[in-house]
């Protein structure tokens, strides 16, 4: 009698990337687990805890990417004074877009999710051509909707992505995976003139790049004050090496447009198989 015992072997490597093409743009994301981490409350603000896996973008999103967007569906445009003025000041392709507003980044977010400015998880009054104003965030019924939502991380989802070690084990003070200030060649921060390239750098414990230095980026979450919300990472001159750290906090008015300022973006719901590597099979045959 033969017999044949099928060995699979199965090599796990966590935080992989993979690229979503959405009408059109390619954008790369890290799959960020351990659903239901506890908050970082060693001497940071108490953020980073997320019930639930997600992705969050590889990279900062690029003028490449942002101009793909505006060609497509026109630049973003609604009823909130001075959110919609500005065109990014450093324009090379694969610079992070920056001179964004917080609505202008969301009209971006609404677009991958639906292909109109106006309807996503981020909820304007208007259409695609006019979004008229913004009414409040609701990412439950965005995915009733849509199922896959693109969307700004909230202040948590950024935290642990970039903090959050890839085991699962503790916090780090920053993105590179320990306490220590990365070099000023491993993060576009102080010295510099310009933001770099996206990915120039050093990429981070959980696979992203960027994080630490180049462009302050957009958060979801709103600030304790009407019309302020969370910035977070630093930025390629200005803020020195204090930007880049865990128990940095910064934010600022939603309609604010600056050559310091971009986002990055995130997916939910959570990605439903882990990335595999090496996957084998081996078919031996035994007589008995």
């Amino acid at each position: 009698m033969k017999k044949i015992v099928i060995f699979v072997g199965i090599v796990l490597i966590s935080n992989l990337c993979s690229a979503d093409v959405i009408r059109g743009i390619s954008i790369d994301f890290v799959n960020i687990y351990h659903a239901g981490n506890v908050a970082d409350i060693d001497g940071t603000p108490g953020w980073g805890a997320v019930g639930y896996n997600y992705r969050i973008g590889k990279y900062e999103i690029t003028n490449d990417q942002w101009n793909n967007f505006i060609t497509a569906v026109g630049v973003p445009t609604g009823n909130t004074h001075g959110a919609y003025d500005g065109s990014p000041y450093f324009t090379g392709s694969q610079q992070p877009v920056n001179n964004i507003s917080w609505y202008e980044a969301i009209q971006f977010c609404n677009y991958l999710t639906s292909g109109d400015k106006s309807k996503g998880a981020y909820q304007f009054s208007g259409n695609n051509t006019n979004p008229g104003n913004f009414q409040g965030i609701n990412r439950e019924t965005a995915q009733q909707t849509y199922g896959k939502v693109y969307v700004l991380p909230t202040i948590n989802e950024w935290y642990k992505a970039a903090y959050y070690k890839s085991d699962g084990s503790s916090y780090t003070l920053y993105a590179n995976g320990t306490n220590t200030i990365p070099s000023t060649s491993e993060a576009c921060y102080s010295i510099y003139s310009s933001p770099w390239n996206v990915g120039m750098g050093l990429q981070e414990q959980n696979g992203t790049f960027d994080m630490m230095g180049n462009v302050w980026e957009w958060n979801e979450t709103a600030y304790p004050v009407r019309g302020v919300v969370y910035i977070c990472g630093g930025a390629w001159s200005g803020s020195g090496s204090a930007g880049l750290a865990a128990s940095n906090q910064r934010y600022n008015n939603d309609t604010y447009e600056g050559m310091f300022t971009g986002f990055r973006i995130a997916v939910i719901p959570e990605p439903t198989t882990l990335c595999l590597f090496g996957l084998g099979l081996i078919a031996l045959r035994r007589k008995k």
